[in-house]
C-alpha cells in the first residue's frame, strides 16, 4: 500500500510541475522564445542545483558533436577528469554527500564506461545519495537501426546497459528527440533531488547541439516534499504526544542516515534544542547532530555500543527514531534492543507509531509541528542530564601504535568543520566512538561497503569542501582498500585539493581476517612503498605533497603536534605501521557476533 501511495504522489508532483511549465509557456506565448542547446539546458539545470564540478572520463560517444566541450567551456562548472569510471562515480558520491542540497554528476561513455561506473552508482543508490549519471550514446538513428558498433555486445542489444542501470537508479531516461528533452531532463532531476537517489540519462551525440526552448528553465525544480494529509498528520501528532506523556518525558532521540540524506538536520536540531531530550546517533547518522551538543550522548549500535550509551538508550521508555536505516553494520549486527512498542519512527515518506504505519506522512513537514507541540508540553520541565561520552587516550607501556591508542589520539587532532572520511571496516569502526568537533562532517559507506570507495570519494568530498569553504579533509583508509583505487591520488594532485591521508598498514584485509581466515594468505596483500605514491602519481618535484611513515606512538604524536602538518596546505600521506592482527574494539566484537550468527 505504501509504495502505491508513493507512486501516486510522485505522479501528482510530476503533473504539478508540468502545470507550472504550461503556465510559464502561456505567459511567454506572445514573446519570441530564446533557444538553447540540449547540452546547455542540462548544464543550466545543474547550475541551478548548485553543481559546480562534474566528474567522469571522455569517450568517443560523449565527445562527438561537443558534449564534452560544452561541459569544459561552461564558465561556472568545472570538468574533473578521473582515472577510471568507478573512481569518478565514487567522487560524485562524495561530492554530493558534502555539498548537501546539490547533486553529484558523473559522465561516461556508452557501454564500457557506464558499466565501469555502475558499482559506484549502486553504492549511491544503496546509501541514498543523489547522483546523476550522464551517458553519451550513439546517434538516435544508430539506436534504432542497431549496427554492429564498438562498445556494444555484438548482438544488437543496445538497451542492455540501460536495463542494467535501471537496477541501481530511481529514474532513467533515454533521450531520443529534442521535443521532450527538457521535460525528461527535469523529470529525472526532480526524482533525484526529492528522493535522494541516483538517476540515469543517456544523451545521443546527434541531440547534443539541438536547440530547445530556454523558457522552461524559468520554472524551478521542486525540492519540497509532498504535503502531509492534514487530518492524518493531526492524528499522528496526537498519538505521539500521548505516548510522550505516558513515558513521563523519558524520551530519547535516535538519529540515523536519512536525517542527513533527506535534509532534516535543522529540524532535528530545533527539536533537540527546544525539548532538551537526549540525542544519540546510529553509525550512519554520525554528525547528523553536533557531537559537541550538550544533549548528545554518543553512538548507539546495539550490543557493540559503549555500555553507558547502550544502557541509556535501551532503558528509555520511548525512542523517537528519525531516519532509521536498520542494516546489519548500522545496528551492531542486528543487536538493537528497542522494541516497536517503545518506538516512534519518522521517515521521509511515512511514519510508524508503535505498530501502526501512516504512509505519506513525511518527517520534513511533521517535525516542526511536533517540535511546537513538545516544546509547549515540556515548558518548565527539569532538563535531563546526558553523560557526554569522551574517550581517553590510554597510557600504554608498549610504544607500538595500537587501535586502542590511535583513534582517541587522532580525535584530539580534529578541528571544527573538518570532513572526516573512513573506509568501511577498521577505520570506520575505530572512529564510531570518537566524538567529532562541532560542524564536522563524517563520511563512510557503511551499508554498501564497497572496498576502496573512500579514495575516490575523498576527491569529490575535498572539491565540495573547497567550494563550501569547510575545513580540512582527512581520510583513514586501509592498505588493502587503497590498492583498489589508488590512481585517484593523481587527480587530487592535479586538482590541487589537499587531503591528509592516513594509510593503515597492517599488511592486508583486516576486516576480512576478522570475519574469516585470520591466518589465510588470501587476506594478505603485496607490499607497496606508500610514501612514494604521491611522487609516482604526479608530484614529481615534491612541491605539492609530503609523505611520512610513523611506526610508534612517539613519532605519531610528533606529527600530530606539528603545526605545518596540521595546516594541511598540501596533500599529505601518512603511513601508519600497525600490528597485522590488531583491531578496534567494536570491530572485534562485531565480527565475533557475525561469526556466531553464521554458525547457528
Amino acid at each position: 500500500m505504501g509504495s502505491t501511495v508513493n507512486e501516486l504522489q510522485a505522479e501528482v508532483d510530476r503533473l504539478h510541475h508540468k502545470l507550472q511549465s504550461i503556465a510559464v509557456q502561456h505567459e511567454l506565448a506572445t514573446q519570441d522564445g530564446d533557444l538553447i542547446t540540449v547540452s546547455d539546458y542540462l548544464l543550466t539545470r545543474l547550475e541551478q542545483l548548485g553543481v559546480t564540478s562534474i566528474f567522469g572520463l571522455p569517450g568517443d560517444f560523449n565527445m562527438r558533436d561537443g558534449n564534452q566541450d560544452y561541459i569544459e567551456d561552461n564558465p561556472r562548472i568545472k570538468w574533473v577528469g578521473n582515472c577510471n569510471e568507478l573512481n569518478a562515480a565514487y567522487a560524485a558520491d562524495g561530492y554530493a554527500r558534502v555539498k548537501e542540497n546539490s547533486v553529484g554528476v558523473v559522465v561516461t561513455t556508452f557501454g564500457v564506461g557506464e558499466l565501469s561506473a555502475i558499482n559506484g552508482i549502486a553504492g549511491a543508490f544503496s546509501e541514498m545519495v543523489p547522483v546523476l549519471h550522464i551517458v553519451g550514446v550513439p546517434s538516435t538513428l544508430q539506436l534504432k537501426t542497431r549496427p554492429l558498433l564498438h562498445h556494444t555486445l555484438g548482438d544488437g542489444r543496445f538497451d542492455a546497459y540501460t536495463k542494467a542501470a535501471q537496477q541501481v537508479t530511481l529514474a532513467n531516461t533515454s533521450l531520443m528527440t529534442k521535443v521532450n528533452a527538457p521535460a525528461e531532463i527535469d523529470r529525472v532531476l526532480h526524482e533525484c533531488i526529492t528522493h535522494s537517489r541516483p538517476v540515469y540519462l543517456t544523451l545521443p551525440f546527434d541531440l547534443v547541439g539541438e536547440k530547445v526552448p530556454a523558457k522552461h528553465l524559468k520554472v524551478p525544480l521542486l525540492r519540497a516534499p509532498p504535503p502531509n494529509d492534514p487530518e492524518v498528520e493531526a492524528y499522528v501528532l496526537d498519538e505521539i504526544i500521548k505516548l510522550v506523556k505516558e513515558a513521563g518525558q523519558d524520551v530519547v532521540i535516535l538519529v540515523d542516515a536519512c536525517t542527513i540524506r533527506h535534509g532534516v538536520r535543522d529540524e532535528v536540531l530545533d527539536l533537540v534544542n527546544k525539548t532538551q531530550y537526549p540525542v544519540y546517533a546510529a553509525p550512519m547518522g554520525k554528525t547528523a547532530v553536533s557531537e559537541q551538543h550538550d544533549c548528545y550522548g554518543g553512538i548507539y549500535m546495539g550490543t557493540l555500543s559503549d555500555p553507558r550509551v547502550k544502557d541509556r538508550v535501551e532503558k528509555a521508555k520511548l525512542i523517537l527514531s528519525i531516519g532509521a536505516l536498520k542494516s546489519d553494520f548500522n545496528t551492531g549486527m542486528f543487536t538493537y534492543r528497542i522494541p516497536p512498542s517503545h518506538t516512534i519512527e519518522l521517515h521521509s515518506d511515512h511514519t510508524l507509531v508503535r505498530y501502526a504505519q501512516f504512509p505519506g506522512i513525511g518527517m520534513k513537514l511533521l517535525l516542526p509541528k511536533l517540535t511546537g507541540r513538545l516544546e509547549e508540553y515540556r515548558r518548565g520541565a527539569s532538563r535531563l542530564i546526558v553523560p557526554h561520552y569522551k574517550p581517553v587516550v590510554p597510557q600504554e607501556a608498549d610504544n607500538r601504535i595500537s587501535h586502542a591508542y590511535l583513534w582517541p589520539r587522532v580525535g584530539e587532532f580534529f578541528k571544527e568543520k573538518d570532513v572526516i572520511v573512513a573506509e568501511t571496516g577498521t577505520s570506520s569502526y575505530g572512529l564510531f566512538d570518537i566524538p567529532l568537533p562541532d560542524k564536522a562532517i563524517f563520511l563512510s559507506q557503511i551499508l554498501y561497503g564497497s572496498i576502496g570507495w573512500t579514495v575516490g570519494s575523498v576527491l569529490g568530498a575535498a572539491i565540495a569542501a573547497r567550494e563550501r569553504l569547510l575545513g580540512r579533509v582527512i581520510l583513514f583508509v586501509g592498505d588493502g582498500s587503497l590498492q583498489l583505487t589508488a590512481q585517484e591520488l593523481s587527480t587530487m594532485i592535479r586538482t590541487g585539493v589537499t587531503p591528509i591521508i592516513f594509510v593503515i598498514n597492517n599488511e592486508g584485509y583486516n576486516v576480512e581476517r576478522r570475519l574469516h581466515g585470520m591466518y589465510r594468505k588470501y587476506n594478505d596483500i603485496a607490499t607497496w612503498c606508500y610514501t612514494s605514491l604521491l611522487t609516482a602519481f604526479g608530484d614529481v618535484d615534491g612541491t605539492a605533497s609530503k609523505s611520512y611513515t610513523v611506526r610508534d606512538k612517539a613519532s605519531l604524536d610528533r606529527l600530530l603536534l606539528d603545526p605545518e602538518f596540521a595546516r594541511a596546505d598540501k596533500i599529505q600521506l601518512v603511513e601508519v605501521i600497525m600490528d597485522k592482527y590488531d583491531s578496534p574494539r567494536t570491530l572485534e566484537a562485531g565480527s565475533a557476533i557475525s561469526m556466531l550468527k553464521s554458525s547457528q
